[in-house]
């Protein structure tokens, strides 16, 4: 049976970042994706929004992770030539939400964010005319970047440091032996293999896949609950030139404007609670879009919106309850020794895919020691 150092299973942003940190710390690494190309789920369904990391509870690692996570980020798309732009955001408050924007603000200050700046109406307005607000806070931190360019970037590096990607190759099932951990892989040519260490970044499916290692307590592993964003794109020119948030809303930011890097509106993501994985956008929740926009942009013409994606994100708090961090699960959590869990990856784990990567290696003592390779 094929003997293999570290094995990520998952080829999303996360998992790519994992392989590439692994990868240059000069361990042997591959990396299994049941699908038959890079980053087909969460990672390419999203805003492609570099977070601030304003919103998380102080100290909770994703308001760590994503303020280490936008400054990385920058520096890796500029050393690379990625697509991205630090086009700033507003963060939009109506009548009767200044004090949801101020406590945003400190929120944003415990997390040690410097650059968030309160604007008055009229600040606001001549930055963005058109938009409507009693105030908002400005970003300029905030940015967007090509998600695929990105993850092919994160492959290239991860293989020029020796990592392989394996594709339509689902991890089925796995069982502890005293030389590590064997893994069951299906596919077409289904196969067996040895790992020293397996790092789960299977994302939506991350939680099924850890529960498919043999001696894992029942319970260890919580459920996943699946939140479906559903965007659609504007017709017509874009109305603002930076990004467009209402006052965050439960489970989520609100339906807000972001922008691609060729200048396209699109509005979303909302939240609908999914049993099942379900990219189909329903046009008639539209309706819904057109209320929740015009608040911040009156200015929004009827019939203007059109389906575009959907995205659905992972989360392991369900509907009504507290917001719950990332959760990286080691031996400690779940009793196999050499398996890492990464559980309830979503947003801001596209910012903070660099952060994460690091933390995880580090962790799992296969950190890069001594001086770092350019980005």
């Amino acid at each position: 049976m094929e003997h293999i150092d570290c094995v990520v299973i998952g080829a999303g942003v996360v998992g790519l970042a994992l392989a590439r940190e692994l990868a240059m710390a000069g361990r042997e690494v591959v990396v299994l994706e049941s699908e038959d190309g890079i980053g087909t789920g969460t990672s390419s369904r999203n805003s492609e929004v570099i977070h601030a990391g304003m919103y998380y509870p102080a100290g909770s690692l994703k308001a760590r992770l994503c303020l280490e996570g936008n400054r990385t980020l920058y520096e890796y798309c500029e050393a690379r030539q990625i697509g991205h732009r630090r086009c700033g955001k507003l963060i939009v408050g109506g009548p009767g939400q200044r004090d949801a924007l101020l406590r945003i603000q400190a929120q944003a200050e415990a997390n040690g964010i410097r650059d968030l700046q309160w604007l008055e109406r009229d600040q606001a307005t001549a930055l963005e005319p058109g938009l409507e607000c009693s105030a908002a806070l400005f970003s300029p931190s905030t940015g967007i970047v090509d998600s695929h360019g990105l993850m092919q970037a994160l492959l290239r590096d991860a293989e020029t440091h020796g990592a392989a990607l394996v594709l339509r190759s689902p991890v089925t099932g796995g069982e502890p032996r005293a030389e590590g951990l064997e893994l069951a892989i299906g596919g077409a040519e289904p196969m067996r293999v040895l790992a020293g260490l397996v790092f789960n970044c299977a994302g939506l499916q991350a939680a099924a896949v850890a529960r498919a290692f043999r001696g894992i307590p029942a319970g260890a592993v919580p459920p996943i609950h699946l939140a479906k964003g559903n965007y659609y794109t504007l017709a017509g020119a874009a109305p603002f030139s930076r990004l467009v948030y209402p006052v965050p809303e439960a489970a989520g930011l609100g339906v807000h404007l972001t922008l691609d890097l060729g200048g396209q509106a699109r509005f979303g993501p909302d939240v609908e609670w999914v049993e099942a994985i379900d990219y189909t956008v329903d046009p008639a929740r539209a309706d819904g879009f057109y209320a929740a926009i015009r608040r911040y942009w009156p200015g929004l013409p009827g019939g203007s919106l059109q389906p575009a994606y959907a995205g659905i994100r992972p989360k392991l708090q369900g509907p009504g309850d507290p917001v719950r961090d990332f959760l990286i699960q080691d031996e400690a959590g779940h009793g196999v020794k050499g398996l890492w869990n990464l559980l309830g990856i979503e947003s801001p784990g596209l910012t903070a895919c660099l952060s994460l990567a690091r933390l995880v290696a580090q962790r799992a003592g296969c950190a890069l020691v001594g001086e770092r390779p350019a980005r």
